[in-house]
């Protein structure tokens, strides 16, 4: 990535592996300060990641003079159309698939100076349910335009359909791949919890998992509904704990308050749909719990979904615990399957306040 010849690169790696600061390390070693025209493109699946991986760039480009900004989707009262804004003039641009090809389709981001072109979460964007057709679009026109452009592909998972698209989208490059049963998180212990009914499942949130777990650092409870996670967040703030809840239905304005009033550790307890199962790098989170497991359709499972969202929990090595709250005969199902394609048994753990200590104290928590 930092050296010639630029290769491109198809890069699998672990949650909380670092691959945010290994693609960043590269743009900004691409980028030309004195030339004031974007050199280097970042794309994400949603505005939350490309806002953090902007966060991230300005930290680590802090004394480089190297500009950037964030393309995604805004509900601004003071929002200005692209067609009415000036040309881009920043170095390093990442943002959203949709908002970046109106740029380009604008003619307000000129990609003829483009040396470098990332993708992050690289499998949902380029898988055929996600981003496909606007992220090819975009790497076409920069490799029509800027001729010799290095495409680095970077995700914690890639299923077997997207593997062979971008092995053949991205030709000449090196690849790294990570065998599925070695992907599970050895630093975050994972658990099943059989709950008789949803309100079981409440109750252990609030009276087993709570109990230990404000004392552990911060919660990400992932439903698999907007409504469900309105329901929850309801339901836990009139048992007076206070938590908070986020998913695609909010105003960005209020999306981003609540991102940050969690990062900033001023909520303890997050409640989120599959919003924030990529990408989202927040360390002091140790507890994730999957209220809902993550499914595609019937009892098939989401394993790539499943993965991200348990690499919430353990950042960076660090200790984590999962607890997976199963009701339905067809959330066992789901589990079985999961622990199959994983070829990893998720120990199960007794309904009983003893048992959720112990849990934790054997996650290191």
């Amino acid at each position: 990535i930092l050296t010639p010849p630029y290769k491109n690169l198809v890069a699998q790696a672990h949650n909380g592996s670092g691959k945010t600061t290994c693609f960043v390390l590269g743009m900004l070693s691409r980028v030309d300060p004195s030339q004031k025209m974007p050199q280097a493109i970042c794309i994400c699946p949603t505005r939350e990641l490309a806002l953090q991986n902007q966060a991230v760039l300005q930290r680590m480009g802090k004394y480089t003079g190297i500009t950037s900004m964030c393309a995604i989707p805004s509900q601004s009262s003071q929002y200005i159309p692209i067609s009415k804004r000036p040309p881009v003039t920043e170095q390093v641009v990442i943002g959203t698939p949709g908002t970046i090809k109106k740029h380009m389709s604008a003619k307000k981001l000129s990609t003829r100076g483009v040396k470098i072109l990332v993708f992050d979460e690289a499998d949902h964007m380029l898988a055929e349910d996600g981003f496909k057709d606007d992220s090819e679009r975009i790497m076409n026109q920069i490799r029509r335009e800027s001729g010799d452009c290095q495409v680095l592909l970077f995700s914690a998972t890639f299923n077997d359909t997207v593997r062979h698209f971008v092995t053949r989208v991205v030709r000449d490059g090196n690849q790294i791949f990570v065998k599925k049963e070695d992907l599970t998180l050895e630093k975050v212990k994972q658990y099943k919890v059989h709950c008789p009914d949803e309100l079981a499942k409440i109750s252990v949130i609030r009276d087993k998992i709570f109990e230990f777990g404000e004392k552990v650092g911060q919660t990400i409870i992932f439903v698999h509904t907007r409504n469900s996670a309105s329901m929850l967040h309801r339901t836990l703030s009139e048992d007076g704990y206070q938590c908070t809840s986020i998913h695609g239905a909010y105003k960005q304005e209020d999306r981003d308050i609540i991102i940050k009033e969690f990062k900033d550790g001023l909520t303890k307890v997050l409640i989120t749909t599959d919003l924030l199962a990529r990408g989202f790098d927040q360390a002091q989170v140790n507890l994730v719990i999957n209220y809902n497991l993550p499914v595609k359709f019937g009892t098939e499972p989401d394993y790539e979904v499943y993965l991200h969202r348990i690499g919430r929990a353990g950042r960076f090595g660090r200790k984590g615990a999962v607890f997976n709250l199963l009701c339905t005969d067809m959330d066992k199902t789901t589990m079985e399957k999961i622990e199959r394609h994983f070829q990893h048994d998720v120990r199960e753990v007794a309904n009983k306040q003893v048992d959720f200590e112990t849990a934790l104290k054997d996650a290191g928590l």
